[in-house]
């Protein structure tokens, strides 16, 4: 019998990342994970084969503490995906609008959620989780306290409904990248292509701004430039860029052969399909 392949997430089974794994990998165990430190270390030491990983959400913006993680993990993008996120605000059996009084949730939740908790005049609880916090609602057995959670988290919690759609954005979207101990680059011409890339300015007068004339000139699309601390030195600079194209591109290969002239390191972290989620918000 051949063993069922694992993949790695944060949080409690119902959060968003256990959603996007049945999505894209329905045939997998899904493996709930406390931290993401855990989730990268369950793939760095092989207890599960991939991990999910939320990446930026539409609406708050980078996730925190992937950055500390994605450089130094020694792991792979080998692909993309991406999930509208929806919350439901769910109770135990019994409960109503009238009777519920607190609303726990993660503290993203419950601040993409300000309307309707506003509208109900609720005291919004923090929870570590938003499908951590569904089962401390069905432990507690309280008609008074809610959770918005995603709608995965009352099945498996044994929730009511007591409001749909709770999000206040409809376009609240979370992109997640999936890690793999090895490489699995897409290949060339295949269709529209992310690469992924860390890399680190020489300390020069207007580094930066050399380092990415190439990809202007070349015509390369970066969609993704962001900055980080190095250790705890503040002179030292990080940078974590993401740029439509192959690196076998000619424009690509040639903004690249560029950026080295200005910079101490670069480490592609992955070459990666675009989800066709990108050309449909196009």
């Amino acid at each position: 019998m051949t063993a069922r392949h694992r993949i790695a997430y944060q949080g409690e089974p119902g959060a968003n990342s256990h959603i996007i794994c049945k999505e894209a990998y329905p045939d997998w165990e899904a493996v709930a994970c406390a931290s993401f430190e855990d989730v990268f270390a369950a793939v760095s030491d092989g207890s599960t084969d991939l991990a999910m990983i939320p990446i930026d959400n539409s609406i708050a913006g980078r996730v925190a503490d992937i950055h500390h993680f994605l450089p130094t993990s020694d792991l792979h993008i080998i692909a993309e995906h991406f999930l509208p996120i929806q919350f439901q605000l769910l109770g135990i059996p019994g409960s109503s609008l009238d009777t519920i009084k607190t609303v726990h949730s993660h503290i993203h939740a419950l601040g993409q959620c300000r309307k309707i908790i506003r509208k109900l005049g609720l005291t919004p609880v923090i929870s570590g989780d938003t499908a951590g916090s569904a089962r401390e609602v069905a432990e507690a057995a309280d008609p008074t306290i809610a959770s918005l959670a995603p709608p995965l988290a009352a099945e498996i919690y044994g929730l009511v409904v007591l409001a749909e759609d709770a999000e206040d954005e409809e376009h609240n979207t979370t992109r997640f990248v999936v890690l793999s101990k090895e490489p699995n680059e897409a290949p060339a011409g295949n269709g529209p292509t992310v690469t992924t890339f860390i890399f680190n300015v020489r300390n020069l007068p207007a580094a930066l701004y050399k380092a990415l004339g190439g990809f202007a000139t070349n015509g390369v699309n970066m969609t993704k430039l962001e900055s980080y601390m190095v250790g705890s030195e503040f002179t030292a600079t990080q940078f974590l860029a993401e740029v439509d194209g192959h690196p076998e591109d000619l424009p690509v290969r040639r903004a690249f052969e560029e950026l080295e002239f200005f910079t101490t390191e670069v480490n592609v972290m992955g070459v990666y399909a675009a989800s066709p989620y990108r050309a449909a918000k196009t």
